[in-house]
């Protein structure tokens, strides 16, 4: 790449343009300037608000063969490049723009005519200019368009009422569940000792989120199979490889962009917020009642009961 300085603050058509990329020369398209108000950010002063986000993305494309027949469906089309963007902001909510650029990016090429990408995010609104990111990503030499996407997984969450995680019987359903080979999350709710009380309702929220918390790392000390998780990353590792994992929910409640209704204290409908996310098979819930409404399966069974 040239190591003109005028480039670090050219558009990203520009520093494509001096960018070799093998003998060929490749096509690109381009969307600038394309703004959208979002929720983002590292500090506390970003949450519960919305920013502008301004996206200059650039991406080589494979020349095509033939003619192009002014058919929309032969050419990486820019609605593909503004979806990429809207699908990774409505996924969750993110703290950094690199996150979200390397997202985007990844995005943009799994399809099949995209070769290179350069993706340039800025905020709009945090200082007196514009503050942002720039990334080059390319597709591997090894990356074969069609790969299969790994198998969905359809895990069984189990929520545990403060009477379940008391039970002699405990050790004994961890033993079932497990046999049972299936993915296994375990969500459980905050102890009986009252949380501290703020007064203020974001605050609160979050001392509610950390109580549970609380709860899961109990769990995860009483079993030594428990692990407790708390982003999406660790979740699908720990059920791909046989982990049962007890859900931490604060990161993943306050990063999503279409978060529950239900607030942390209604921890059984909580669980079945997260059920529904994690396209779970079904929700068991011991030792409380099922939740009013559900977009999953809900089976309940006794604290008293030493079976599944």
């Amino acid at each position: 790449m040239t190591t003109e300085v005028r480039l670090a603050f050219a558009h990203p058509s520009e520093r494509a343009d001096a960018t070799p990329h093998g003998d060929q020369p490749l096509d690109r398209i381009s969307v600038r300037n394309h703004t959208v108000d979002v929720e983002i950010g590292a500090f506390q002063a970003e949450r519960g608000v919305t920013q502008r986000i301004s996206f200059n993305i650039v991406v080589e494309v494979q020349p095509l063969t033939g003619p192009i027949e002014d058919d929309v469906d032969r050419i990486l089309s820019y609605d593909k490049v503004t979806e990429a963007i809207a699908f990774e902001l409505a996924d969750e909510r993110l703290n950094l723009l690199e996150t979200l650029a390397e997202r985007v990016a990844d995005r943009i090429l799994l399809e099949p005519q995209a070769k290179r990408v350069f993706v340039r995010i800025e905020k709009l609104d945090r200082g007196p200019g514009a503050l942002g990111v720039e990334i080059v990503r390319a597709r591997a030499a090894s990356d074969v368009a069609g790969v299969e996407e790994e198998t969905p997984l359809h895990p069984e969450l189990v929520f545990l009422s403060n009477a379940a995680l008391g039970s002699p019987h405990l050790g004994g359903w961890i033993d079932q569940l497990q046999a049972g080979g299936r993915p296994l999350i375990v969500c459980v709710e905050a102890s009986d000792v009252p949380a501290p009380q703020t007064g203020h309702k974001m605050t609160q929220r979050r001392v509610d989120l950390l109580a549970i918390e609380q709860s899961a790392w109990v769990l995860a000390a009483t079993d030594e199979r428990c692990v407790v998780v708390e982003t999406r990353t660790e979740l699908d590792w720990g059920m791909r490889n046989g982990q049962i994992c007890v859900w931490a929910p604060s990161k993943i409640v306050l990063d999503a962009v279409d978060g529950p209704s239900a607030g942390p204290k209604d921890a059984v409908a909580l669980a079945a917020w997260f059920a529904q996310t994690c396209d779970a098979q079904e929700l068991l819930v011991i030792g409380a009642d099922a939740p009013e409404d559900s977009a999953v399966t809900v089976r309940t069974m006794s604290a008293d009961s030493d079976r599944i």
